[in-house]
């Protein structure tokens, strides 16, 4: 079963490959670039499901079953922040350092620095390209007051997850997998990918 995640990024797509792979058999994940879909998605949805489904249902233009991702942090003392805006918070897409920063600012004097990763996926049928299904993982943790980690990516040394005493950064690909947002929701993709492949 050939399916499009509607991303280029060869890391998310090697961590998604993994995490499926746990849990459902024979499932090659396809990126935009492999089905020739170019240009820039325009994300301009108010939530994550509606990003991801904006991403899924564009994707799915290839004629493949596809999957679309939106991921982010919620802090609570912030209202919620960065949220969807996570990957360009300091106002430059994708710049971790940058993003860090920012919230560590906004983040000084606050007592609480409880957060959550939050990460929604939606399933989209080419047949049925405008009813998407939408999947949804959180992971509770905190945000501590400096980097911690070498590994992960965005704001991965800032999160500190309790259980484990350890930030994501810290973490193997897969104790993070285990236990992650994307995990969690990537779980219930899976489940629904079974369905497809017994049709």
């Amino acid at each position: 079963m050939k399916i499009v995640l509607a991303s280029r990024n060869k890391h998310k797509i090697k961590e998604w490959q993994a995490t499926l792979g746990k849990y459902i058999d024979g499932v090659e994940l396809l990126s935009l670039d492999d089905v020739g879909i170019t240009g820039e998605i325009e994300e301009n949805g108010e939530t994550f499901e509606e990003n991801a489904l904006i991403k899924a249902c564009a994707a799915a233009k290839s004629g493949y079953l596809s999957v679309g991702e939106d991921s982010g942090l919620a802090v609570n003392a912030l209202n919620g922040e960065p949220g969807i805006y996570s990957a360009r918070y300091a106002g430059q897409h994708g710049n971790d350092q940058a993003n860090n920063e920012r919230l560590l600012e906004r983040l000084k004097g606050q007592s609480d620095r409880s957060a959550k990763f939050v990460c929604t996926i939606a399933l989209v049928d080419p047949q049925l390209p405008n009813h998407g299904i939408c999947l949804r993982g959180e992971t509770e943790g905190v945000i501590l007051e400096g980097l911690r980690g070498e590994g992960g990516f965005g704001y991965d040394p800032l999160f500190f997850y309790e259980p484990m005493g350890k930030t994501f950064s810290e973490m193997s690909g897969e104790e993070k997998n285990s236990i992650s947002h994307r995990g969690k929701a990537i779980a219930l993709l899976a489940e629904q990918l079974k369905r497809y492949q017994t049709r």
